[in-house]
C-alpha cells in the first residue's frame, strides 16, 4: 500500500507542475522570469551551475552537476563548462559549433553526455528550468516565435530577451487556421524534456549508409496524408519526427558522428551556423538545439585528415576527455561500479580497489623529462600526497609537460571486469589486493589490444602496484599492534615539538619529572625526522619549517595537531612501527602461538575490523601475509 500511495503522491505532484494558458499570459511569465525563453544552451548552463559550484584553494571549480557521478575528471570538465557552456549561453560564436567529446575509450565521455540528458530532464520539471512551447507543435517551438519580425526589436528591448527564429511550417498553418493569426489567443502549455517521451531531448545513432534514411534526422512525409492534403508541400502531410526536429530546445547526441555517411552531417553544417535545417519542400526549419558527439581520439584524427571533412570541421569545439591520473578517484570509480552489482556478500578487503588503482594510473602515466621524477612519484604527486623536494608548481609543470596524458593506458572497464572475475571466482568470503592483481595479471594475456612490449611493461607496473600494497598492508598491521595509537602518537608528537620549539629558539627543555633544565633531545629528534629521510644537514630547515606551520595556524585560531602536517605525521607512524617492528614480528608468524601471542593476534584481528574495515577472514590473511613479509 505504501508504493500505491508513493505512486499516487507522484501523480499529483506530476499534475501540479503542468500549466496552460494564452501567449498573453505567458509573456507575463517571461518579464518575471526571462530565464523561461532562454536558448539550450544557456539552459544547459544554468542547470549545470544550478546544482552548485565550489572553488578550491588553488583557484579551480568544482561543479557539483558532475562531481557526484564523475571521479578525477575535474579539469576538463571545468574546460568544457567554462570554454563551451558558459560562451554558449552567453550567445558568443561557440554556441553555432557542435561539442564534440574525445577521448579513450570507457573514459566518460557517454557518461557525460547520459548526465546532461538526465539532469535536462529533474530540471526542466523544477521552478527554476521551467519552459514553455506553442501546444501542438510537433517541435515544442518557443512562443515567443509567434512574434512578427518588425516586432521583435521592440519587445526584445521591454522583455530583456533576444528571439531568434522561424516557426516550422505545420505552427504556422496551426496559428493562421485555428486562431485567425490572432497570436495572444494562441495556446501555450508548459512542458517537459523527455527522451523517452521524445521532447527536447533526442539521440541519433548511425547504421548502415545504404539502409539509413535521412528523415531519421529531419522526418519524412507520410505518404498516407497526401491523398487528403492533395501535396507534399502541405505540413500536414509531413511527419516532423526526426531526431532533430524533437531535440529542438534541448539536446541531441549523436553518436559515432565520425563514422556517420557524409549526407547526414551536411544538415549540421547549416543547423549549427545558421540555427535551422532543410526537411522535405519547406523552407529552412528552425531548431534550437545543443549538438553533443563523441569519439575516439583514432576516428578523429582520421576525420580531420580528410579534406573534404575541412568546413564540417572548423564547426566544432573538441574537448579532449583523458582518462582520470588520480589514484584516489579512480578507487571511487571502481566502488561505484561494484556498487551497482548484486554482489554484496562478498567483502572487498581494504587497499584492494587501490592496488587496482595504482596500476591503471601507472598504465596511463607518460615518462617525464624533469629530472629524478619517476611514475611513481608523478602518480603519488597527482594524487595530492606529499612527496619531498616538490611544489604544487612543480605539479602543474608536469601536469602541462604532455597535452595527451591520459590519453591512452588501461581502461577502466578491463579493470572492473577482472575485479569482477575475482569476485566471481573466489571460494573465500573476501578478495583482497593480491586475488585483484592476479586476476589482472592473467587477464593480460587475453588482451587483444596489448603489445608484447606492453604487456611487458604492465607486469611491470602490477609488481609496483604489489609493493606499494606490501607497504600498506605493513603499516595497517602495525597501526593495528600500536595500543592506544594515536595517544602513543599524539604524545610523540608533542614531546618532538617540544624540543622543536626549544631547538629553533635556543632554550633549554624543562623536565617534567624533576624540574631540571636540559638540552634539546637531539637523539630523540633524529629518530623521528630519520624515519623520512631528512638528513643531518636538512634537520635544521626541517625544524624550522614545522615551527613556521605552527606560528601560521596559531596566527589563524587553528590547532596544529597530529594530521595537521602529513610528512610529520608518516614519521611519528614510521618510528612508532619501527619501536614494534620485533613485536609484530614474533606474533604474526608463531606457528604455535602461546597464550599471550594468540590474545595479541586476536586484539589485532578484532581492531582490524572495528577500525579498518576488515572482516575476520581478510584480517586474519593479511596478518599471516604481512608476517611473511617482516620474515623475508
Amino acid at each position: 500500500m505504501d508504493i500505491l500511495k508513493k505512486i499516487a503522491e507522484y501523480r499529483s505532484h506530476e499534475e501540479s507542475l503542468c500549466w496552460e494558458g494564452t501567449f498573453s499570459e505567458y509573456l507575463e511569465i517571461v518579464k518575471r522570469n526571462p530565464k523561461v525563453a532562454g536558448t539550450a544552451h544557456s539552459r544547459v548552463y544554468n542547470m549545470i551551475k544550478s546544482a552548485g559550484v565550489e572553488v578550491r584553494e588553488d583557484g579551480s571549480k568544482d561543479y557539483l552537476f558532475f562531481s557526484r557521478e564523475m571521479f578525477g575528471l575535474d579539469r576538463a570538465i571545468e574546460r568544457l563548462v567554462e570554454e563551451y557552456f558558459h560562451s554558449a549561453a552567453k550567445r558568443l560564436d561557440v554556441r553555432k559549433r557542435i561539442l564534440l567529446l574525445m577521448g579513450p575509450v570507457s573514459g566518460g565521455k557517454s557518461t557525460i553526455v547520459t548526465m546532461l540528458k538526465k539532469g535536462l530532464e529533474r530540471y526542466s520539471r523544477t521552478d527554476e528550468g521551467a519552459m514553455y512551447a506553442i501546444k501542438g507543435c510537433p517541435m515544442h517551438q518557443e512562443p515567443l516565435l509567434l512574434i512578427p519580425h518588425e516586432l521583435r526589436s521592440e519587445v526584445e528591448q521591454e522583455i530583456g530577451i533576444k528571439i531568434e527564429g522561424e516557426l516550422n511550417p505545420y505552427t504556422r498553418m496551426l496559428v493562421q487556421e485555428k486562431y485567425g493569426n490572432r497570436m495572444e489567443d494562441v495556446t501555450v502549455e508548459r512542458i517537459f524534456l523527455s527522451e523517452v517521451e521524445r521532447v527536447g531531448i533526442g539521440t541519433f545513432s548511425p547504421s548502415d549508409p545504404k539502409s539509413q534514411d535521412i528523415a531519421d534526422l529531419t522526418g519524412s512525409i507520410d505518404f498516407s496524408t497526401i491523398a487528403e492534403y492533395g501535396s507534399e508541400s502541405d505540413p500536414r502531410a509531413y511527419r516532423f519526427d526526426g531526431e532533430l526536429n524533437k531535440a529542438n530546445r534541448g539536446l541531441m547526441e549523436f553518436q559515432e558522428m565520425l563514422k556517420c555517411d557524409e549526407k547526414f552531417l551536411w544538415n549540421l553544417l547549416s543547423l549549427t551556423q545558421e540555427g535551422n535545417f532543410k526537411a522535405g519542400r519547406f523552407a529552412l526549419i528552425s531548431a534550437d538545439e545543443l549538438i553533443v558527439a563523441h569519439t575516439n581520439e583514432s576516428e578523429y584524427r582520421s576525420f580531420i585528415s580528410n579534406k573534404k571533412n575541412e568546413a564540417l570541421q572548423s564547426r566544432m569545439i573538441v574537448m579532449q576527455v583523458p582518462y582520470n591520473l588520480s589514484v584516489t578517484e579512480e578507487e571511487k570509480i571502481y566502488t561505484k561500479l561494484i556498487k551497482q552489482s548484486d554482489i554484496g556478500h562478498i567483502h572487498i578487503a581494504p587497499h584492494a580497489l587501490r592496488a587496482a588503482s595504482i596500476f591503471s594510473i601507472l598504465t596511463r602515466l607518460k615518462d617525464s623529462k624533469k629530472q629524478g621524477v619517476d611514475l611513481l612519484k608523478k602518480l603519488k604527486l597527482y594524487d595530492g600526497k606529499v612527496v619531498e623536494g616538490y611544489k604544487l608548481a612543480d605539479v602543474e609543470e608536469l601536469r602541462n609537460e604532455f597535452h595527451d596524458e591520459g590519453m591512452s593506458g588501461i581502461d577502466p572497464r578491463y579493470v572492473i571486469n577482472r575485479i569482477s572475475s575475482a569476485l566471481i571466482n573466489t571460494e573465500n568470503d573476501y578478495i583482497n589486493a593480491l586475488d585483484v592483481l592476479r586476476s589482472l595479471k592473467d587477464g593480460l594475456d587475453s588482451h587483444s589490444s596489448i603489445t608484447k612490449d606492453e604487456r611487458e611493461k604492465y607486469l611491470n607496473f602490477i609488481s609496483i602496484a604489489r609493493k606499494e600494497y606490501d607497504e600498506l598492508a605493513k603499516k595497517e598491521v602495525q597501526k593495528a599492534f600500536v595500543y592506544s595509537y594515536e595517544e602513543s602518537a599524539k604524545t610523540l608528537m608533542d614531546n618532538y615539538l617540544d624540543n622543536v620549539e626549544a631547538y629553533c629558539n635556543w632554550h633549554k627543555i624543562r623536565d617534567p619529572l624533576t624540574g631540571e633544565e636540559l638540552d634539546p633531545d637531539e637523539k630523540l629528534m633524529r629518530s623521528i625526522e630519520e624515519q623520512i629521510g631528512v638528513s643531518e644537514n636538512a634537520k635544521k630547515a626541517f625544524r624550522e619549517e614545522i615551527l613556521i606551520r605552527i606560528s601560521a595556524y596559531a596566527r589563524k585560531g587553528k590547532k596544529f595537531d597530529y594530521n595537521t602536517h602529513d610528512r610529520l605525521r608518516e614519521a611519528i607512524q614510521k618510528k612508532l612501527f619501527a619501536d614494534l617492528k620485533d613485536v609484530v614480528k614474533i606474533t604474526t608468524s608463531a606457528k604455535t602461538p602461546d597464550e599471550n601471542q594468540l590474545k595479541k593476534i586476536n586484539e589485532v584481528i578484532n581492531r582490524l575490523v572495528e577500525e579498518h574495515g576488515y572482516n575476520a577472514s581478510s584480517a586474519n590473511d593479511l596478518l599471516r601475509y604481512v608476517g611473511s613479509l617482516l620474515n623475508r
